[in-house]
Order: structure tokens, then C-alpha cells, then sequence
């Protein structure tokens, strides 16, 4: 019997302290980087969204590769696209986490929708009132003190 899968993802992961570094004017070219990325491991990017501070995906992933690994690719390359491309005056960096979310292919235009969605839909919520939802939602258990992380000064 051959093999098939529909490994599909929704990828939220926001930039290091959640600072608002993201810039709408070269956002499509990140999301074009990333989806060029990931290819390296046989995966799709079907629908990317953010705005300042973080960024949503739809992947369809391969199963060949773990989704941690492939996760790592892109935020490694991304941020390192973002520092050598100069297209901001201080150092890049995603935080170090992120939340990796199921999708049904019954779901996926609904996903797809709220991904498209996000400018209007940070209008009335934040991304951490946000991402707790999204915890909530799927059911993973998270203590609010440690879900971000937090900048010290020293």
C-alpha cells in the first residue's frame, strides 16, 4: 500500500518579547521567504498572516521531516532573511517558542479565513489574549507565567 498524509499545521509563533518589529511593507516578502524555506522539506505553505509582533501559517507538512525540525528552518532562516536584508535597524529574533495547532481539511478555510484576517481581528484582541484562546481551544495546558517570554532589565 502506498503512503498519504495531510499533515495540516496552523504555525503561531510572535517576535522575541513580543516586540512590534514586524513591518507591513515587506511582510509578503517574508511570508514568499518562508514558503521558499520550507520547501526544503517538502512542505507547502498555504496561507500566511500577522501583523507587528507575530505571525500566523497554514503549512501542510511531509511526513518525512518532524514538524519541529521544519519549524526550526524557518524561523531560523526567516530571521536570519529579515538581519542580512537590513529591513530593520536593530537585530532580528523570533521567540523561542511557538504554537503548532491541527487543522482538519474540513476546517482549512476557516483557518485559512482567520490567517487573511488578522489586521482587522487585532483591532478588538491582543495577541496574548489571542494565543491563550488558541491554548484553551485545543485543550493544552499552559501556565500564563511562563507561556512568553519576558525581557529583564539588568
Amino acid at each position: 500500500m502506498s503512503s498519504h498524509s495531510n499533515i495540516l499545521i496552523h504555525l503561531v509563533f510572535s517576535t522575541k518579547y513580543r516586540k512590534r518589529l514586524l513591518n507591513e511593507e515587506w511582510m509578503e516578502e517574508l511570508f514568499s521567504y518562508i514558503g521558499g524555506i520550507i520547501k526544503e522539506h517538502k512542505a507547502v505553505l498555504l496561507k500566511a498572516g500577522g501583523v507587528e509582533d507575530h505571525v500566523h501559517l497554514l503549512i501542510r507538512f511531509h511526513p518525512q521531516f518532524a514538524i519541529a525540525s521544519t519549524i526550526r528552518l524557518l524561523k531560523a532562516n526567516s530571521s536570519r532573511w529579515i538581519n542580512e536584508a537590513n529591513k530593520m535597524k536593530v537585530r532580528f529574533s523570533w521567540q523561542s517558542g511557538y504554537g503548532a495547532f491541527t487543522v482538519s481539511q474540513s476546517n482549512i478555510d476557516k483557518v485559512h479565513q482567520y490567517i487573511g484576517n488578522q489586521r482587522e481581528h487585532h483591532r478588538h484582541i491582543s495577541f496574548r489574549d489571542e494565543y491563550f484562546e488558541l491554548l484553551k481551544r485545543h485543550r493544552i495546558a499552559f501556565d500564563e507565567e511562563f507561556v512568553f517570554e519576558t525581557e529583564h532589565s539588568g
